[in-house]
């Protein structure tokens, strides 16, 4: 979701290693900029702006005229700032309201089209990486509906924005600077690599590229050339796209043939709520200590190996929703620290996997 920057894991801000060569990159498709995207204030005239140019030039062994010039020509955007505020404290979370913006027909017979489109590709992908092919065609279709939304802002203004305005009232202002100051340079680098226009990308408000909505640091160290052009083109390549989501789960460590979650019930008399949510999403407990602490299990769900953790989806007013999820489960969120976004990809993927059977495919 063009969205997920938001909710982007901490690990995507390691750096970009330059210890081999790097695969050949395609340039972004030329795409006309949105009028969002050329409003704002440059930041040509920035001391601190500037400084940053000439540390990436450093750390990057780039031409520091040449990072000074791309910097220059970024815009703060104060859509920007707007739409990386926090909500508002006592927000209700939904499950059933956000389920239904991404679990719906449209987006169903699309991720259809996809997986028929690009079967072959999608059984490789499993077969090399081990994520099977609902998971893959789950994410692609959470987060761009399979291209058809890819972002309008441009990647370098939404990144210097981000990097040099974040907004202060947040309560992770600091964490999130340094994370999309390490965005931006990370960025600078693979447009250097590719031989474009930094400010051609087009891209989510927080920075994110492509049908898979890549963070610049994941391009760079999960972006994979699936379909053997020699170059990575996350843009306009099915191959590409479905390749590099393949082994970005890889490797966060996703466990071939695990579920991602199980159904659960309690037992009210012993349930330990407290203690079972105490870890949020992170699988911790044993199946003995989770069924120890008041949760209920049945099938192959008590046989499974493996930690879990109580996953708790608000509904509203309404009796919230759980599931034990597994290690699988705690993977996809580290594409999007949510457990909703999480529970969206599984049941897209899902519905879509239906769908392609009752349609005999």
């Amino acid at each position: 979701m063009i969205r997920s920057a938001r909710l982007l894991a901490v690990a995507l801000a390691a750096p970009l290693a330059f210890a081999a060569p790097p695969a050949r990159h395609a340039p972004p498709p030329k795409v006309k900029v949105a009028a969002p995207a050329r409003q704002g204030t440059p930041y040509a005239g920035r001391d601190d702006a500037m400084q940053f140019a000439d540390e990436v030039a450093q750390r990057q062994s780039l031409d520091p005229a040449w990072t000074r010039a791309a910097i220059a020509q970024a815009r703060m955007l104060p859509v920007v700032v707007r739409l990386m505020q926090p909500a508002p404290t006592g927000t209700p979370k939904n499950w059933a309201a956000y389920r239904s913006r991404f679990i719906d027909p449209v987006r169903i017979q699309a991720g259809v089209r996809f997986w028929q489109d690009n079967r072959a590709t999608l059984e490789r992908a499993e077969a090399e990486y081990g994520v099977p092919p609902e998971i893959v065609v789950g994410i692609v279709g959470v987060e761009t509906i399979y291209g058809q939304q890819m972002g309008n802002f441009r990647v370098l203004d939404a990144l210097a924005t981000l990097a040099f305005d974040f907004p202060p009232s947040h309560p992770r202002a600091d964490e999130r600077t340094k994370f999309f100051r390490n965005e931006l340079e990370q960025f600078l680098a693979l447009q250097k690599q590719m031989g474009v226009d930094p400010g051609r990308a087009l891209g989510s408000y927080a920075g994110a590229m492509g049908m898979p909505q890549f963070m610049p640091s994941s391009w760079a160290r999960w972006a994979v050339d699936f379909d053997g052009d020699g170059r990575i083109d996350l843009w306009r390549s099915p191959a590409d796209v479905i390749g590099s989501v393949a082994n970005y789960f890889k490797a966060f460590g996703w466990k071939p043939g695990m579920p991602t979650y199980y159904p659960v019930t309690f037992d009210l008399e012993r349930l330990d709520k407290d203690a079972l949510l105490a870890p949020d999403i992170l699988p911790t407990f044993s199946v003995p200590s989770f069924l120890a602490k008041g949760a209920l299990l049945e099938g192959d769900a008590v046989n499974h190996e493996g930690p879990l953790a109580l996953i708790e989806l608000q509904n509203g007013s309404d009796p919230p929703t759980y599931v034990a999820g597994t290690e699988n489960f705690y993977v996809i969120t580290r594409y999007n620290w949510s457990s909703y976004y999480a529970m969206a990809v599984i049941e897209l993927g899902r519905e879509v996997r239906e769908a392609m059977q009752r349609g005999g495919s």
